[in-house]
């Protein structure tokens, strides 16, 4: 059974506010088994699997772990809303919180626009995956700034998940050297040059621009430190 089973069993119970007991009484097995089902102590059948996801609303993938989405639906790339063109979307923040926002919406653009040239699948992995996880650790970092978040909410331990986020970039990192040694990849990478990117994208270069310089400086202060 799929690790990811017995916790988002418990947080749908959770969720739905709902005793151990009542739940365990709706589908049809003792509070005692129900519990070692949400501890993963032991592992149910096909039919309560089902029964669990009929009656706590979701997919069976869901419960199982296969996907983000309740509904078990596959995201697609064109179904998602790009918050970046939306001018009445309804995230609003700190005129600080919005600039930050932009500055990395933009570069970020860019960056995927530049390297979905090259049309190399494991180059896109490997930048997805970096960003992904720089990104999960700075979501839970603030998240647990909450003293009373609770940390069931993530399937990676809050002991260690800093530690592992950090090996998993340096995995990509690795990931990327070693593509910059294929001489067949390097050849057919996109022009970084700065003036082609200021011809290219003279909209959004500006942050781009603004993005690195930043970044650059702080990284100064930090080593003359």
């Amino acid at each position: 059974m799929v690790d990811d089973f017995p916790r988002t069993l418990h947080l749908l119970r959770v969720e739905k506010k709902i005793s151990q007991r009542r739940a365990a009484l709706d589908l049809g097995v003792s509070q005692a088994l129900l519990s070692h089902y949400e501890n993963g102590v032991r592992e149910p059948g096909l039919s309560f699997v089902v029964r669990a996801a009929d009656y706590y609303g979701v997919s069976a993938d869901y419960l199982l772990g296969r996907t983000m989405l309740r509904d078990g639906g596959a995201i697609i790339a064109d179904d998602l809303i790009d918050s970046s063109l939306d001018k009445g979307n309804v995230l609003r923040g700190s005129a600080y919180a919005m600039l930050s926002k932009k500055l990395l919406v933009n570069g970020i653009s860019i960056l995927f626009e530049l390297i979905g040239k090259h049309g190399s699948n494991k180059l896109i992995t490997s930048v997805s995956d970096y960003l992904s996880t720089a990104f999960y650790k700075a979501y839970r970092l603030v998240y647990q700034l909450d003293r009373d978040s609770r940390e069931e909410a993530f399937s990676v331990s809050g002991m260690c998940y800093s530690e592992l986020c950090d090996a998993r970039m340096k995995l990509c990192e690795g990931a990327l050297r070693e593509l910059g040694r294929d001489k067949e990849v390097g050849e057919s990478l996109p022009d970084m040059d700065i003036g082609m990117i200021q011809q290219g994208y003279p909209q959004l270069a500006p942050s781009l621009f603004s993005l690195l310089h930043n970044v650059s400086e702080k990284i100064e202060k930090s080593a003359n430190k």
